[in-house]
């Protein structure tokens, strides 16, 4: 026979284990939805700056419980506590669950020592989007932006998370980078451990 087994029953929801279970969310799905969550907010607010703050908490928790989720999952609830370590995960882990991939670059900031930033040639949540002239200079990156600053407080690293455009020679589309500036107490930390 075939397919024939002793299936465990379980009193309670809460007792089923956690399953990781399909972890990819259709691309039309996400577009759609990303650009509902931007007109809702886009008529909430009179100027761009207040529409990309509005898109970066939206984005910061959802940072936050993607490092919940992935502390549980993939590190027994283990934390990173050093600066290179959590711009790593960031870099890596977290891209790779929310993208599919890893981002394109991870560097420091040459002007500033409390700078680092993750480039990305054509970030998700702007490849779809369209900008009208009168909206200027607004980023959808801010959404990404506030996912990492999520996962930055919530692990203990307090910064300035931003998005910015970055025009490429030879390409149409500018790139996008996450700057992320990071708290003096960050800086502190990191220089009592090292």
């Amino acid at each position: 026979m075939i397919g024939v087994g002793k299936i465990k029953q379980y009193s309670n929801v809460l007792d089923k284990p956690l399953s990781k279970g399909k972890q990819e969310v259709s691309l039309s799905a996400f577009a759609f939805l990303f650009s509902e969550l931007v007109q809702y907010n886009q008529t909430q607010v009179d100027n761009i700056s207040e529409l990309e703050r509005r898109l970066e908490d939206a984005g910061y928790a959802v940072g936050a419980r993607v490092l919940e989720l992935l502390c549980h999952r993939d590190k027994g609830n283990r934390r990173e506590t050093r600066l290179l370590g959590i711009l790593s995960f960031v870099h890596s882990t977290v891209w790779k669950v929310l993208f599919g991939k890893v981002a394109d670059s991870l560097e420091k900031g040459t002007e500033h020592e409390d700078e680092y930033m993750i480039s990305e040639k054509e970030l998700l949540v702007n490849r779809f989007i369209s900008i009208p002239k009168d909206m200027g200079t607004f980023n959808c990156g801010a959404f990404v932006a506030g996912i990492v600053r999520g996962v930055l407080d919530g692990a203990g690293f307090p910064a300035v998370v931003t998005a910015h455009f970055v025009p490429v020679e030879g390409q149409q589309r500018p790139r996008t980078t996450i700057l992320i500036k990071f708290a003096e107490e960050v800086l502190r930390r990191e220089a009592r451990l090292g």
